[in-house]
């Protein structure tokens, strides 16, 4: 069994996910595609982890693959979260991961209208999203509010959890639009405020040719193991949210090989993806919280110290801002009110380490401009330094 050490695999990050210097890139479909998915959960997340890659990083070029272009599209997939993927990766995902949340979401709505007891019911759902869509058609893009406005079953309010502690009376124009675009049928268009804003618009969409959802996990693990192997099936079974089985087929058919790791486990690659690779050139990078280079792997030994992981996670295990060197993480980093930028090591750089990861929080800085970012998940580090 071939050997792949844990400085190969810190090699291999570096290079594949765009993020040595020498390999970034002026296209935001390539980042996407690197990275198989980038988190979009926050708005903001997505386009601090675009422009740590690119070439020369902005928010109009990201603005522009999203809006105009429609080359990057969001779609409510893996874990049941939201992810940003290329239109051409968009397919396989969905059927691999978002046609099951989209049954699970309509099936979800459906028990609360049953359970309002005020004759809710399929019938209802159906011409309500009929009527949406048919408004959405005629306005271009709306937000919900606007939609609520002209469409009058969207102001319905129902009762969720009767009888429970948790009973509450609420409005079902959220749920819709959630299904809706869970279904494909809409999308989420620019937002109302800045990039770092997710009050978005939408627009009507056309949802995916439909797939084979076998094929579509192979070819999803595929991907995966070429932009995060080595890794574990645990640690695909845990990104993608798939069950032991689905998964296991999936690396099956994807044609995985085994390798030894550093921590005695069994890791996989892609076929043929043993050699070794030269190390790129010594880097640093501050990536946003969520970054799928942090969240790739459920087991992140290989480029984080476990004494780091209390003040760089939140306890639901979403990681917050991180500063990079050659492939660890080595501390965390925070914008403050007025703009600042700041940031703590927990490991020991040295020289050279210190002056990149000040170039790249100069060059974050200097992109980011008057914008003001607070990750949607805080974590410990990340409040202490903005406190």
């Amino acid at each position: 069994m071939y050997r792949i050490d844990d400085e190969q695999r810190r090699s291999r990050l570096g290079r594949r996910h765009l993020l040595a210097a020498s390999v970034r890139t002026d296209s935001v479909v390539a980042v996407a595609d690197a990275l198989v998915a980038l988190h979009a959960t926050d708005a903001a997340t997505l386009h601090l982890s675009v422009c740590a890659r690119l070439s020369d990083p902005g928010t109009a070029v990201v603005e522009r693959a999203l809006y105009e272009d429609v080359a990057l599209v969001r779609l409510l997939s893996m874990r049941n979260t939201l992810f940003t993927v290329s239109t051409d990766v968009a397919p396989f995902v969905d059927a691999a991961s978002a046609r099951a949340v989209a049954a699970k979401e309509r099936l979800k709505l459906l028990k609360h209208l049953r359970e309002d007891g005020n004759g809710l019911d399929e019938r209802w759902l159906a011409a309500t999203e009929a009527e949406t869509l048919t408004a959405l058609a005629t306005r271009g893009q709306a937000t919900g509010s606007e939609l609520s406005a002209v469409v009058p079953a969207l102001r319905t309010r129902i009762t969720v959890f009767p009888g429970t502690r948790q009973e509450s009376v609420q409005g079902v124009a959220s749920r819709v639009i959630r299904v809706l675009a869970a279904d494909g049928r809409i999308r989420r268009d620019r937002p109302r405020g800045s990039w770092t804003s997710s009050q978005f618009r939408w627009t009507t969409a056309e949802p995916w040719p439909a797939s084979e959802p076998a094929a579509a996990r192979a070819e999803v693990a595929g991907r995966w193991l070429r932009s995060y192997g080595p890794a574990t099936e645990g640690d695909l079974k845990w990104w993608t949210g798939w069950g032991v089985r689905d998964t296991r087929a999936a690396l099956a058919a994807a044609g995985a090989q085994e390798v030894l790791l550093d921590s005695g486990a069994v890791g996989l690659v892609a076929p043929g993806d043993h050699v070794p690779e030269p190390a790129p050139e010594p880097w640093a990078a501050l990536l946003p919280g969520l970054d799928p280079s942090a969240m790739g792997w459920a087991d992140r030994g290989f480029h984080l110290s476990a004494d780091h992981r209390a003040v760089l996670f939140d306890r639901a295990g979403n990681v917050g801002p991180t500063v990079w060197w050659n492939g660890r993480i080595v501390g965390g980093w925070a914008q403050r009110a007025d703009g600042e930028l700041v940031w703590r090591l927990l490991s020991d750089v040295g020289e050279e380490g210190s002056r990149l990861i000040e170039a790249e929080a100069a060059r974050l800085s200097a992109w980011v401009g008057p914008a003001r970012v607070t990750p949607r998940f805080r974590t410990p580090l990340e409040r202490e330094l903005t406190g």
